[in-house]
């Protein structure tokens, strides 16, 4: 596998998955190097002259104008990650707890933070030899950044805390001298910009964006299959009527909608079975399209966030200063994510309402919850009460985070973001909505064998009918259908569905 090249500026949504989820090695540039040197030159020069700045010589917080002398330089560090270091909760899968380690890598690649080289390599070694700290999803007020669950991403760096390594967790110590890397000893400034930043909810939110992108393309293939059983009218995707309100979401989802119809003979003409569909079908671009165009902008802000600085005070090697100021402060991302949320929410939204059309034959004229000798058989019935308890939690966890906040420290820090819970419940948002769509999956490819259309499915909506065949057998009469639905899903989480409707039609916007 390639190795991925920090430079500070260059890191992309692609390349966090590739180290997180897939163990891509890293390494520094050349140019790198020679930026965090400098940068550590100005704090050392800083604290031989004794200036007067901020979380190097001073206290954190309520305590920046207590004074800390040169020699007490090194337990203010220490001190400030042990006393940090208060997460609550189960702990952040492997792959966020990795995202954190790459974005923070990639914070002090710029050069702005003081810290010196050894920092940064130890959090490299280890990436590439598969120490990750045990770290708490909860504790976060997303400003002064990340502070609880970075300083748990640090403490074994330090030989304290919890890390996993080769499947087995054990003490922070433990898991660096297994892999073969030295602890190190935090001098000025090193706690400090380790964990003041939003890494944490940067890596959750940005895998929940990356998984995002692809639940986009899902939902519109979801919807397209829902036009085949419902012999939908697809005059309502022509481009023309698009073109009139030139939303880029809106206009792509139609776009793959027709990509997917073409050389359909379900789908009719308007007129020809009905006037015109129900919303959840004739309305697809519009909201399938609102929400694209959502992911488009959190896209824009994140890659922006990854290669930024995000530390407090930042260091400038240019003219021998360090600023204090409020990089940190999470707000940018909470509004994203918090977006990100609500934008996900209204994909469950309209297709736990296409599921609904499917199972009640008083709107979709099947059978009774898609099943022959309904009575006996109670076929899909639960299936959409399922989907409408998961659309309903979402709502409650789209409310957004961001809204709120409580100030800290004796009121010093008197407006926090709240960031990370804004990205935690995106995340959670996220899975409620793909097992949602896979139930709509499910409930579509009965509904077309009921009708009788699987041979006249369209170019993109054969492949994925076959996907859900693979995997999930037309209902004759009751089983189980958790494990349908667990397999319906397994196919759109690995991709495998979303690649055979691509390799048929062409990328999906």
């Amino acid at each position: 596998m390639d190795t991925i090249i920090i430079t500070g500026q260059s890191l992309t949504l692609e390349n966090i998955v590739a180290v997180c989820r897939e163990d891509a090695p890293v390494a520094l540039s050349e140019e790198a190097k020679e930026r965090i040197a400098a940068s550590r030159a100005v704090v050392d020069q800083l604290v031989e002259d004794e200036a007067v700045v901020y979380g190097i010589t001073t206290g954190f917080g309520k305590f920046s104008d207590v004074p800390i002398s040169h020699d007490e330089c090194k337990l203010l560090q220490k001190n400030l990650i042990i006393t940090h270091a208060v997460g609550a909760g189960e702990p952040f899968p492997k792959e966020v707890v990795r995202g954190m380690m790459l974005l923070r890598v990639n914070n002090l690649a710029k050069g702005f933070s003081g810290v010196r080289p050894i920092i940064v390599k130890t959090l490299i070694d280890m990436l590439n030899k598969g120490v990750t700290p045990i770290v708490p999803q909860k504790g976060s007020l997303g400003a002064s950044g990340d502070l609880a669950p970075l300083s748990h991403m640090v403490l074994p760096m330090i030989g304290l805390g919890r890390a996993e390594v080769g499947g087995c967790v054990m003490l922070g110590n433990e898991a660096m001298k297994r892999a073969g890397i030295k602890t190190v000893e935090l001098v000025a400034k090193e706690g400090l910009a380790l964990i003041n930043g939003t890494q944490a909810m940067t890596s959750v939110g940005a895998l929940a964006l990356y998984d995002a992108i692809d639940c986009m393309k899902l939902a519109d293939v979801a919807a397209a299959l829902s036009f085949e059983a419902n012999r939908g009218v697809e005059d309502a995707l022509d481009p023309r009527v698009h073109a009139l309100r030139p939303h880029d979401g809106q206009m792509q989802t139609a776009e793959n909608l027709r990509k997917m119809l073409y050389f359909s003979r379900n789908v009719t003409q308007q007129g020809e079975v009905r006037v015109q569909d129900n919303y959840s079908l004739r309305c697809v671009p519009q909201v399938h399209g609102a929400s694209r165009d959502a992911l488009e902008y959190i896209k824009r802000k994140v890659e922006i966030e990854i290669n930024s600085v995000t530390d407090n005070p930042i260091v400038f090697e240019d003219t021998n200063e360090a600023i204090s100021a409020g990089n940190f402060h999470g707000q940018p991302m909470a509004l994203a994510f918090d977006f990100l949320g609500i934008a996900l929410s209204e994909l469950a939204n309209i297709s736990e309402r296409r599921l609904e059309h499917l199972v009640n034959p008083n709107l979709g004229g099947f059978p009774a919850f898609l099943v022959k000798n309904g009575g006996l058989n109670s076929g899909m019935m639960i299936v959409q009460y399922s989907a409408a308890s998961l659309v309903s939690e979402n709502k409650v966890l789209a409310h957004p985070a961001s809204v709120d906040s409580i100030p800290s420290s004796a009121g010093q820090e008197d407006h926090v973001s709240m960031g990370t819970i804004a990205a935690r419940k995106a995340s959670e948002i996220l899975s409620n909505v793909r097992r949602v769509l896979a139930m709509e999956f499910m409930c579509v490819c009965q509904a077309i064998d009921l009708m009788g259309g699987r041979r006249k499915l369209g170019k993109g909506t054969k492949p994925a009918y076959l996907a859900i065949r693979e995997v999930c057998k037309t209902l004759k009469n009751d089983r189980p259908l958790f494990e349908d639905i667990n397999r319906c899903e397994a196919v759109l989480k690995d991709g495998s569905l979303l690649r055979s409707v691509e390799e048929a039609v062409g990328e999906l916007n």
